[in-house]
Formats: structure tokens, C-alpha cells, sequence
């Protein structure tokens, strides 16, 4: 699977009802728990928020949630600064940011932060509103902002303070230092590390105002406020800042960039007067369909190769909510079952190279433990024609491979050297029919998947038969030498998609409700790049379910990518889900940029998501496990079904 990897916040921002806060104010449990948000609660960060949300500087999305751990745009880091310091004196020369409209509904707070001098910019003449803020730009840019300075040298404050403190960007390392001086920066869990280009969360964003307010200062847990000084060296206290009034009434409130307004608690007046009642908040809604699912690999996980992990990873997948496996079947020239047909092609039924996988068949495993947990197993077929160019499968095989103009076969996929079986000769088509076969006959599985591999680069057919069958017919016309032809493009293309005719056929033959799901990059990328013309497959009815690689960390490309028009025509007609990063083993993926992506998807109308990989979702991250698990847990609240196309499956609604 390929690792193309924005989100966008579908809430407007943070205002809960007052707990109780001592001589801030006193609330009556009972009341306070008709609008208490249920992700709030327990959470580090709860008193503070809570506490803002009286002052109305924070507010809850529709839906009554707060999401303490989403990333916060741009757009909402302006909105909410406003709120909090709306008196600061706007000396910055104006810039006019050509990506701000005026009639945006946060053009005035984008033009406050940025005249105030909270906007710490990268230089540029856009704002880029929907994207997320940096921890550097947030923390830095409130205390540019609030006019602190740092009296300790940057580089020293900074490399005392934080291990990673050498990769602060230069442009905001001095207001940066100034915020760490002044104990702005909030590091959860670890508070030696800054993580200064990730995305602040809204509850970071919020501890860090109120620090910067007196009155709410204590509200901040003390080991998650940064500091460079030793237990025994006294830290400065923040400035005060002049108190600011705030008018008694509901507001306008500000509109987020995907345009839901804020939803605004009337201000509750001082101790001892009258209040007006608290407004109940909706419970959170979940759809009533929808794919939860994760990617099983053979990679960077050791789940494959136990039955004991095996089995707990299921129930636990099974006690979250999740209700679609996608194991890896075949990869590196292997399958990770025993297979006849590759004991007869290969002389090895199954991946000898694991001992875990030695007398055992963990399909079959997976199979029983889908059933004892409801959990749909979908067998991912994942290198599709691609291949090890060192495999026994190559070695036996070297006729079945495809090469490029020049005669050079070997395609570099990160470090490896790969090799493509021909998708066009008879022999290859064979094959991979055999294994598909093999699988839908054999297990009870719920269906088949395949990804971006059931294709070919489109760089490589001009092999000696390729060009002998396109000669034949194309009147004794040679390939074009330009490999992105169009004509050239669309015949490969077709061959393909006639193959994919051919699986899906198989697979109804065998098994009529077993769903041929397909996991591929956006359509023109596919089909210009693998002659993967998914659409078509789609529109001819060889794909019943579409789970869309977007793997982009950009707030605008990840929205971009789902909004391509062959998306939103499939989603017409088929379930299409969203392919999510969880991570990589060496480039872990924080759990609020997953969340966000989680609601992108559900707002827009998306039949569910599948996460990339298993051990990315929790095991191979820089944040708690558990803290992970109890994330999913709360967004999979509900058992729901996962839709299925040949079981009544209609498309779901999308927010307007």
C-alpha cells in the first residue's frame, strides 16, 4: 500500500458550563452535569477549559463534544485569541492576506491577531485560515502577542528546556523562549519535549491561555507546564494582564472554516445573582453504518506470527468497536497461508522465512476469531503484481516480468528493489486468479481486497509479448516510446480493468456475497501513474467497496483529496471509506489529527474508515497506548453494522 499521506475541524470551538471553580464561581452539581461534555471529563485539561468556557473564550461543537484533543486551525487560533485578549494594541503594520476575503467570518480576528502581534508568519502574504496551527506559532505567537521577552539567550533557554529544542523554527525560537520563560508551553505527556512543528490541540492552546490569566493560572496541572529551571531556581510569574470585560448576552459567535457556528452559552452572571438556566447539549451522533477498520501487516508487527497475539488483538479490535480486519495474504512472493497453488509455483505453501507462521494457517485463525468477536475479515491482497526482484517466485518465474523501454525491470520502492509480473500475459493473469480462488473457496471470509499494486507503473509494457499484442491490435503499430501516451495509457488501462472483469467474476462465482473491495490513490494519480482506472471498475460494477488512500498530514490536501469529483460520484453508488495513517514505526501520527480526520470523514458523508497499521494505532506511537485505545473507544462508542453494497446498502447522508 502506498503512503501518500488535512484536516479540517468540523466544530466550532470549546464553551462548556462552569464547574465548580472556588470564588470564581459556584454551580450546583446537578446543573452542571446536563451540559458537562462526556470527552471532557477526567481529561488533564478540564478544570482550565471549563473554567474559559465561563468566561466564553471556549465553546462546545454542535454536537455537545468538546474534542480536547483535536488539532486547532489557524482560523480558530485567531478567533479564540480575540476572545481571550481582545484590548491589545494593534501596532503591526497590516498585511493583506491574499487567501482572506473580507466576507470570511473570521477576517476581522485573523486581522487582530495579526496587526496585535500574535501571528508569528512564515514570511508569506497568505494566513492558509483551515490549516493547522504549529505548537511554535501557537505558543510563540501569545507571547509575542502579550508583549513577553525572554531575559536568558534563545539557545540557551531552549536547549535547557527541551530535547528537541534545536528544531524550533529560527522565526519563532525568541517567542518561543519568552513563552517557555513565562511557563505558556504546555507539554503532555512528556514536558521535556516540544514537538515545536506538530499541531497544538485545543486543550494546549487553552492551558496556555490560562496561564496567562491570573485568575486561572492554578487550573494547569504543574508537570505538564514546561520550564527550563532546576527544582531549586525560582521561575518567573507570568504579567498580569488588564482585565477585560466581557458584555453579558448569546453573541454572533464565529463561523470555523467549514462553516458551523459556535454554539454560545449565555454568560452566567456573578456569585449571588440570577442566573439564566443552562442549556442541555445534545448527546453525540453516530451514524448508524459504517467500516471500522484496520490493516493487519506482516511488517513492523508480530501479530501474524502468535496466535495468542492474534487472538488478543481481535478481541480487543472486538471490545473497541471495530468490525472490519484487513489481513495481509500476499506479499513479498509469499502467501501468509498455506497456499497449493504457491507450494506449486514457489516449492513453499507459505512464507517460510517467519518460524511463527510454521504449521499454523492464520487465516483460518482469523476467520474463527472474525466470527467470536463479529469482526468482518477481508484478506488484503496486498503486492498484487509486484514482487521481490530477489524472490523465489522471480527466480522460477523470470518470464512472467514486465520491463521498461530501455529493458531495465527493477522498480525501487523505498529501499527495496521490486519487479512487476506482467498484468497482460495469460500465465500471470492465471496465477492470481489461482490464489483468489484459493482464498474465497477455501475460508468463510466476507470478501477480498485489493490495493494500488492490482496495476502497473505506468513506465513499464514494453515487454516482447506486450508489444507483440498491442501490434496485433493496433494495426502493426508500435508502442509510443512516451509511456504516458494517452492512447498507450488507455489500452494498458484497459487490459487491466478487463482482468479485474475477470476477479470479480471469480469472486461472485465462488461466493456471491463476498464483497471485492478495492483500497486505491485518487483516480488520476492511479490511473496515469498504475493505469488503475478505478472508476471504471467502479462504474462497471467490479468494486463493491472503496476504501480511499488519503494519507495526507495537510488540512487542505486531505479535504481536496475527498472532495475529487470520481469520489464523490462513487459514493453515489458504492460505500466508499477513508484510508487513515496512524503512523508509521518511524514517523508516529498524533491521535488528534486521526480524530479530526475520523469527523472529516463522518461529516462529509463517508461510509467509515480503515486505519494503516494495526500497530501504529497504539504499540508504535509517542503518545500512551492507552490513552489511544480510550480515543477509539469514545469515537466507536456504538456497535454499529459495516455497510455492505449486496446487503441493502444505501448511501449515508452528508452534513450541508
Amino acid at each position: 500500500m502506498s503512503k501518500h499521506y488535512r484536516w479540517q475541524s468540523t466544530v466550532a470551538w470549546l464553551v462548556l458550563p462552569l464547574t465548580s471553580l472556588g470564588s470564581i464561581l459556584t454551580l450546583q452539581a446537578s446543573a452542571i452535569a446536563q451540559v458537562q461534555g462526556i470527552d471532557l471529563q477526567g481529561h488533564w485539561a478540564q478544570q482550565c477549559m471549563t473554567a474559559l468556557a465561563g468566561k466564553k473564550i471556549v465553546s462546545p461543537s454542535q454536537d455537545g463534544l468538546f474534542r480536547p484533543n483535536a488539532v486547532v486551525s489557524r482560523a480558530e487560533y485567531a478567533a479564540l485569541v480575540q476572545r481571550a485578549f481582545p484590548a491589545i494594541n494593534q501596532s503591526q503594520k497590516p498585511i493583506a492576506f491574499r487567501d482572506v476575503r473580507p466576507d470570511n467570518p473570521n477576517a476581522k480576528a485573523i486581522q487582530y491577531i495579526q496587526r496585535s502581534g500574535f501571528w508569528l508568519g512564515e514570511g508569506r502574504d497568505e494566513f492558509r485560515p483551515g490549516d493547522w496551527i504549529s505548537r511554535s506559532q501557537a505558543f510563540g505567537g501569545l507571547a509575542a502577542g502579550l508583549r513577553y521577552t525572554a531575559k536568558q539567550p534563545e539557545s540557551k533557554n531552549l536547549r535547557a528546556a527541551f530535547k528537541d529544542g534545536r528544531t524550533v523554527p529560527d522565526y519563532t525560537r525568541a517567542a518561543v523562549a519568552a513563552a517557555l520563560e513565562n511557563r505558556l508551553i504546555i507539554n503532555q505527556p512528556d514536558p521535556k519535549r516540544f514537538n515545536p512543528n506538530q499541531p497544538i490541540t485545543r486543550a494546549e492552546l487553552a492551558a496556555a491561555v490560562c496561564q496567562a490569566m491570573p485568575s486561572t493560572t492554578a487550573l494547569v496541572p504543574m508537570r505538564f507546564i514546561a520550564t527550563r529551571f532546576s527544582p531549586g531556581e525560582a521561575a518567573p510569574t507570568p504579567k498580569p494582564l488588564p482585565p477585560v470585560a466581557v458584555k453579558p448576552g448569546t453573541g454572533g459567535g464565529i463561523v470555523t472554516p467549514v462553516g458551523l457556528p459556535v454554539v454560545v452559552v449565555p454568560v452566567i452572571g456573578n456569585p449571588g445573582t440570577s442566573r439564566p438556566p443552562l442549556p442541555s447539549l445534545p448527546r453525540p451522533s453516530f451514524p448508524t453504518q459504517e467500516i471500522r477498520g484496520v490493516w493487519l501487516t506482516n511488517i513492523d508487527s508480530q501479530v501474524l506470527f502468535n496466535p495468542q497475539l492474534l487472538r488478543s488483538a481481535v478481541e480487543e479490535l472486538g471490545t473497541l468497536k471495530f468490525n472490519t480486519v484487513y489481513p495481509v495474504v500476499w506479499n513479498w512472493g509469499y502467501t501468509l497461508y498455506p497456499s497449493q497453488v504457491m507450494r506449486q509455483v514457489t516449492g513453499a505453501a507459505i512464507d517460510p522465512r517467519e518460524p511463527g507462521l510454521r504449521g499454523r494457517d492464520p487465516l483460518a485463525e482469523l476467520v474463527q476469531l472474525g466470527r467470536q468477536n463479529k469482526i468482518a475479515i477481508m484478506p488484503w491482497f496486498e503486492f498484487g503484481f509486484m514482487a521481490p526482484a530477489d524472490s523465489e517466485l522471480v527466480r522460477r518465474n523470470p518470464k512472467w516480468l514486465t520491463q521498461r523501454k530501455d529493458g531495465s525491470k527493477v522498480w525501487r520502492e523505498g529501499e527495496y528493489d521490486r519487479v512487476w509480473l506482467n498484468p497482460f500475459k495469460p500465465e500471470v493473469q492465471q496465477f492470481i486468479l489461482n490464489l483468489v480462488d484459493e482464498i474465497v473457496s477455501k475460508y468463510d471470509v466476507d470478501g477480498i481486497q485489493f490495493d494500488d499494486h492490482m496495476g502497473l507503473p505506468s513506465e513499464f509494457g514494453y515487454d516482447d509479448y506486450t508489444i507483440e499484442l498491442y501490434k496485433k491490435e493496433n494495426p502493426g503499430k508500435e508502442p509510443p516510446v512516451n509511456a504516458k501516451d494517452p492512447q498507450w495509457l488507455r489500452w494498458r488501462a484497459n487490459k487491466i480493468t478487463e482482468f479485474m472483469g475477470r476477479v470479480f467474476a471469480l469472486v461472485k462465482a465462488r461466493k456471491p456475497y463476498a464483497t471485492v473491495s478495492l483500497s486505491p490513490n485518487s483516480q488520476i494519480f492511479s490511473y496515469e501513474n498504475y493505469l488503475q482506472d478505478w472508476s471504471t471498475w467502479r462504474r462497471l460494477g467490479y468494486v463493491e467497496e472503496i476504501l480511499l488512500q488519503a494519507y495526507r498530514t495537510d488540512p487542505t490536501g486531505f479535504i481536496s483529496e475527498l472532495a475529487q469529483a470520481e469520489v464523490q460520484e462513487a459514493k453515489k453508488h458504492v460505500p466508499v471509506a477513508i484510508g487513515v495513517l496512524t503512523g508509521l514505526k518511524n514517523k508516529p501520527m498524533p491521535m488528534s489529527i486521526i480524530e479530526q480526520k475520523i469527523q472529516i470523514a463522518r461529516d462529509r458523508g463517508f461510509s467509515g474508515m480503515s486505519f494503516f497499521f494495526y500497530e501504529t494505532m497504539w504499540n508504535l506511537s509517542n503518545e500512551p497506548s492507552q490513552e489511544r485505545k480510550s480515543s477509539f473507544q469514545m469515537l466507536f462508542a456504538p456497535t454499529v453494522t459495516r455497510p455492505n453494497l449486496v446487503r441493502g446498502w444505501v448511501p449515508p447522508a452528508t452534513l450541508p
